[in-house]
């Protein structure tokens, strides 16, 4: 076995072992700090680009957001490890770029460091890989991925890979060709995940972190349901399973996940909304509770976060119900790292709204607290 195979392998089974909780217990020691708060949005109208505030962890509240970074667009952030710098997407059509921004550590202000551009057009997601040396970009427009390494300095190199998908689904009039809507990581930064809404799958590559390079994986992809849309992706965090979101189809699909292969096997697909709901609607955005007790969604038209219950045996959801986003088009959501609150971010009615989660439950309670941001499209936390 190769040392980078039994190394990946190590570090995932490693991640099965560990508690879920794991990742609390610092904050659970300081329940009344506060986070940084990041805003992607789209702009144009009243926004001007990257927003700045901060959670208080004692009540929920919120301090009142400030412009941190003028950019056009800046609609998917992502926060380096060393938490002094964040990327974000530019998502325009014809010439999408990625933007690189050093973070005041005393104030929250961006400043532009440089920028690259993202290999195809339209980006609308990007993450940073866990050792903190490359971007990863999802570009919907243009139907591809991409590499970007990272700078000691924090700022963009040209990409060193560009993986352009091909194909095409049953919905001739979104599903024409590819359209890469999200790029995920596993916990051992092996292997690299991309749902495309063009093509109802997520494609699944082996990523090396030193060269930057994406090859495809052996399985090289798994299938949702033709015309369901797959959209935004994540893991569990014991690592065994992982959910993706269906757009079009307004469902969860989830999968076992065989960290030594990168293989998703689905496990099961379920409806995200109510079953007396008959008006359009469309899912945008998933994420799992740091806890792994819990799954969330946003549907944009029902206007509702909908709860699911994570079975730890098998990784089934079962649904827990809806809560009203307090907005228009839930297009994101965050759930804090201390797993206390849960942030709607209501891109056509222009406000983040703040909840409470019952840690037993999973139920969203409203904090009484909102704020007011033109567009938000996009919600990341940052440990003061």
């Amino acid at each position: 076995m190769k040392w980078s195979t039994f190394l990946g392998a190590l570090v995932s089974s490693m991640m099965v072992l560990l508690p879920v909780s794991v990742g609390l217990v610092q904050a659970q020691d300081d329940p009344s700090g506060k986070l940084r708060v990041y805003v992607g949005t789209y702009t144009g109208g009243e926004s001007r680009g990257i927003y700045a505030c901060e959670l208080n962890l004692a009540d929920g509240s919120f301090s009142e957001p400030r412009l941190a970074g003028e950019a056009k667009n800046p609609s998917f952030l992502a926060l380096h490890p060393t938490r002094k710098h964040l990327y974000a997407v530019s998502e325009v059509g014809g010439s999408g770029a990625v933007l690189a921004f050093s973070i005041d550590a005393k104030t929250g202000s961006l400043k532009e460091l440089n920028h690259q551009p993202a290999g195809g057009a339209g980006p609308c997601h990007l993450v940073v890989d866990k050792a903190g040396k490359n971007v990863l970009v999802a570009n919907y427009g243009g139907g591809s991925v991409a590499v970007i390494p990272i700078d000691e300095d924090g700022r963009l190199e040209k990409p060193t890979s560009v993986v352009q998908h091909k194909g095409s689904s049953v919905n001739k009039s979104r599903q024409e060709a590819p359209h890469a809507h999200s790029i995920n990581l596993d916990a051992a930064n092996r292997f690299a995940f991309a749902a495309d809404l063009g093509l109802d799958k997520v494609l699944v590559y082996r990523f090396d972190s030193q060269s930057g390079k994406l090859e495809p994986n052996d399985p090289p992809s798994a299938s949702v349901a033709p015309g369901a849309g797959p959209r935004h992706f994540a893991f569990h965090p014991s690592g065994r399973y992982a959910y993706v979101i269906n757009e079009m189809a307004n469902t969860i699909t989830g999968f076992a996940y065989d960290a030594e292969k990168g293989a998703l096997q689905e496990i099961q697909t379920i409806k995200t909304l109510p079953s007396d709901f008959t008006a359009t609607s469309h899912t945008a955005e998933v994420q799992v509770h740091p806890t792994g007790k819990f799954v969330y969604c946003s549907n944009r038209g029902h206007d509702s976060l909908a709860i699911f219950k994570v079975d730890p045996a098998t990784g089934r959801l079962t649904a827990a119900g809806h809560q009203s986003s307090g907005g228009k088009t839930p297009r994101n959501f965050g759930i804090d790292p201390t797993g206390k609150y849960l942030l709607s971010a209501n891109q056509a009615s222009n406000n983040i709204v703040v909840y409470r989660i019952n840690a037993d439950t999973g139920a969203l309670t409203s904090t009484g607290h909102s704020v007011k941001v033109g567009a938000p499209v996009c919600v990341k936390f940052l440990k003061l």
